[in-house]
């Protein structure tokens, strides 16, 4: 991780970079965001419940969400490249373990934590290089790169669909665990800049210590510094709401990619159109990134206004989503959520930097990341355990929903709570600009006086 990006390239060799990052992206959250394909095939294959079955994606995203701050920690240290590879090894791993599937509990080690620990060592540095790679071109940059997951999730709903039909769930695991060692490849592109950590910190011990070394010294040891957590953020009001949002709303986001597909076959709709749902849902998904991220960069709305108004229509579509009796109505309200859903993630991010500032963004970062794990870790079996005990997977989607609209209230409070705090600090300042003025023209008079005496 780069201690001080005083002139990122914005170009040249970063756009390499990029294409890296897109591809990580491909390899690790759209496998996540498509792996419902298996969840049918386990659970028959086991004969156990919903609910147990959920847990390997549960522990995946719940791995993932962890081990982001261990993954920036780990960044420093060493270099994106190396964090990156690692965790294409481990994401390998699990899958080319998962292969041999001996138990349920076998699968939560391997294709749930294993896996999950490779998306987190891998997905992590690869968002964070390309922001040091770039500075005026940076949205453009995060954007081309994020889109990575939607347009590997578009090819890989029928791509494993068809790798199940031909080899089985175990053998399809297997050629998906040697497609993500191409992870590897990616991370060995992303070279680091030459102001790393590591490197800053050489420089440091060879260079003599005359005044002006020392001073430089000082003011690049403080970028490194204020990378540390901020564990005091969990006393601001505004980032414990904020926290609050993301654990209601990561409980939610993870149930409709996982039960779209077995909705799907309770309906009685065929395979090969059930894959094409879950192509629907990335271009979508891309659709709304993009738009969103346009349309927010205009500032006609608040950012927390915008963020409130996507989830309330995510929750809306999930409401609706039961309602489809076949694949043109179960496509069209996929179609719905899967666009909120990317207007969603193309803002939620700097919403966080809205509520917090710049200056501990990156400590507040790691926290929800870290707070938000527990959402995607408890939604997922909580939604397997009501479909069980409603025998129904229509149920599972009404949970998601009214989950949203809980997290969207909280979002309310704090844009309240904001705007309070905003007039308080107004009407505190009124008094004193008001008074400025009086102490002065109180001298000048005396002074006036004292030279006509």
């Amino acid at each position: 991780m780069q201690a001080k990006d005083s002139n990122p390239p914005d170009g040249g060799y970063g756009w390499i970079v990029v294409v890296s990052a897109f591809m990580v992206m491909g390899l690790t959250v759209a496998v996540l965001k498509t792996f419902g394909l298996f969840f049918v095939e386990i659970q028959q294959h086991f004969d156990e419940l919903a609910s147990t079955t959920s847990w390997i994606t549960s522990i995946t995203v719940a791995v993932f969400h962890l081990g982001a701050p261990v993954a920036s920690s780990l960044c420093v240290q060493y270099t994106h490249r190396t964090v990156v590879i690692t965790g294409g090894l481990l994401a390998f791993s699990g899958m080319a373990l998962g292969f041999f599937g001996f138990n349920m509990v076998w699968m939560y080690a391997t294709t749930g934590f294993l896996q999950g620990l490779g998306i987190s060592f891998s997905w992590t540095p690869a968002i964070s290089i390309v922001s040091h790679y770039f500075s005026k071109k940076r949205a453009l940059a995060n954007a081309i790169a994020s889109a990575g997951e939607c347009a590997f999730a578009f090819t890989f709903g029928p791509f494993f669909q068809w790798l199940i039909s031909q080899y089985g769930w175990k053998g399809a695991l297997l050629i998906i665990g040697g497609i993500q060692l191409n992870i590897c490849v990616c991370g060995t592109l992303m070279r680091p800049l030459a102001s790393s950590c590591l490197e800053t910190s050489h420089c440091k011990t060879e260079t003599p210590p005359h005044n002006g070394a020392s001073r430089r010294d000082k003011e690049d040891k403080s970028p490194i510094t204020h990378k540390t957590f901020n564990w005091m953020l969990v006393r601001r009001p505004e980032f414990v709401l904020y926290a609050i949002f993301g654990v209601l709303a990561a409980m939610s986001f993870f149930v409709p990619p996982l039960f779209l597909v077995p909705l799907s076959y309770s309906l009685g709709i065929d395979e090969s159109w059930t894959a094409s749902l879950l192509s629907i849902l990335a271009i979508v998904d891309f659709g709304g990134r993009l738009l969103c991220g346009w349309y927010a960069n205009l500032h006609i709305t608040k950012t927390i206004h915008l963020l409130a108004m996507t989830i309330t229509l995510i929750s809306t579509s999930l409401m609706l989503l039961p309602l489809a009796n076949n694949y043109l109505s179960l496509a069209i309200f996929t179609g719905f959520y899967g666009f909120f859903f990317g207007t969603t993630v193309a803002i939620h991010i700097t919403v966080l930097a809205d509520v917090v500032g710049m200056p501990e963004f990156d400590s507040a970062l790691g926290l929800f990341m870290l707070i938000r794990s527990t959402g995607g870790f408890v939604g997922p079996p909580l939604a397997g355990l009501i479909v069980d005990m409603a025998g129904d997977y229509r149920a599972c989607f009404y949970m998601a929903g009214a989950t949203l609209v809980l997290s969207a209230g909280f979002l309310v409070i704090l844009d309240r709570l904001q705007q309070r705090k905003k007039k308080g600090s107004k009407i505190r300042t009124k008094p004193e600009k008001s008074t400025l003025p009086y102490p002065s023209l109180h001298l000048l008079k005396h002074q006036t006086r004292r030279l006509r005496a």
